[in-house]
């Protein structure tokens, strides 16, 4: 369990902000995206596309969507999340998967900027929605990379700002009033989300505006993205290095 009393402002407010979501988070994720969201998340597996039998890490599992597809293509996943709900939820959802799918995910609770794994010992590595959430990006990203092998494929998805004015300024309306709509017909915790995501997200890409570079600098090559449905989706992957080098 993690001590809540010593996280950072920004932690706290991101577990806190979640709390008791999970059974609605799937397709609430789906509907505050008009539905691209399992798309961008298709976007990530494929080109991921681990092995049967190698070992990915999926950080930031949230309820396991990403952990079950990356099973079904045949690897052994281990999703870590810091939120006891998130988990919980993804353990509920975890018994409704096939048989092949249970055998092959299993749950931890864990903090992305402290992973409780050796050097190199993940094949592959996902994560989603998660760089907003932690106080020092260039740290985490060399955290991330650390327990991947050499040669390993990393893989992101994170919302994105369309780079066209007319498309930001739908985008921005969207965010900024159609979010906390949506979220407040659901219920008063989800109009609190619907209202922080949007300045979020614009306030996260102002202060990386060069996330390709961000991950080169923890010993990531090949950096590659996709944006995806008007530049709302971002998908990002590239591949761990062999040389061992940090940024310091």
């Amino acid at each position: 369990m993690l001590a809540v009393a010593t996280l950072s402002t920004r932690k706290r407010h991101a577990l806190e902000l979640f709390e008791g979501l999970p059974d609605a988070y799937d397709w609430m994720g789906a509907v505050l995206s008009f539905g691209q969201d399992p798309r961008w998340r298709a976007t990530l597996v494929d080109q991921v596309n681990p092995l049967p039998g190698q070992r990915v890490l999926d950080v930031a599992t949230g309820t396991g969507l990403v952990a079950f597809a990356l099973a079904r293509r045949g690897a052994e996943v281990t999703g870590l999340d810091q939120s006891e709900d998130m988990l919980a939820g993804a353990q509920r959802r975890l018994h409704d998967q096939p048989e092949s799918v249970r055998d092959r995910v299993r749950f931890r609770q864990g903090e992305a900027e402290n992973l409780p794994f050796d050097d190199g010992e993940f094949d592959a590595l996902t994560f989603t929605y998660l760089l907003r959430y932690v106080d020092d990006r260039a740290a985490t990203m060399r955290e991330l990379a650390r327990v991947v092998k050499p040669s390993g494929r990393i893989g992101m998805v994170e919302f994105g700002v369309p780079q066209s004015a007319p498309l930001r300024a739908a985008w921005r309306l969207h965010t900024r009033a159609g979010l906390p709509i949506i979220g407040r017909a659901i219920s008063p915790a989800w109009f609190e989300v619907g209202r922080f995501l949007g300045p979020n997200i614009e306030e996260f890409h102002e202060q990386e505006p060069d996330l390709a570079t961000l991950w080169r600098q923890a010993a990531i090559d090949q950096v590659t993205e996709r944006r995806l449905s008007f530049g709302a989706g971002l998908v990002m992957w590239g591949v761990r290095n062999g040389r061992g080098e940090r940024a310091a």
